[in-house]
């Protein structure tokens, strides 16, 4: 890891910890917080549904399907954005699972990019919604 996103920032103790282990990714245990927080309109009812994500091994066959390799420490990290395209993209700016598996692979292979993007974007959004993250809990 070149750099760490993070390093300005007062880090709690048992977020240092989850860090050690898996730097600026998720695991499982985060993947399922994130997405239990996830919801989107039902556009006929008006009403907010919990989201249902993808499970690992249909995130994989779709991107084997379109041959787009992801690193294996970056699969919840892609798991993550394929719950987040159901939530917030599905049926309008992104229509078929081609089009998520090559968003996934923009976001994560992002040249200009850099390491633990989706994980940073992630506590961004917590911040500004004031969701605590019990770190502990996340081991």
């Amino acid at each position: 890891m070149d750099r760490m996103p993070l390093v300005n920032y007062m880090i709690p103790f048992d977020m240092e910890q989850y860090l050690s282990y898996y730097g600026t990714h998720f695991n499982k245990k985060l993947f399922d917080f994130a997405v239990s927080m996830m919801r989107k309109e039902d556009r006929a009812t008006g009403t907010m549904k919990k989201v249902t994500p993808m499970t690992m091994d249909e995130l994989k066959a779709m991107l084997e399907k379109y041959k787009i390799e992801i690193e294996p420490n970056f699969m919840y990290d892609a798991l993550y954005l394929s719950a987040m395209v159901k939530a917030d993209y599905w049926g309008s700016s992104i229509e078929d699972d081609e089009h998520m598996a090559r968003y996934i692979e923009d976001v994560i292979c992002d040249v200009d990019g850099y390491d633990g993007i989706v994980f940073c974007r992630f506590l961004a959004d917590c911040t500004a919604k004031s969701i605590s993250i019990f770190w502990d809990l996340m081991l």
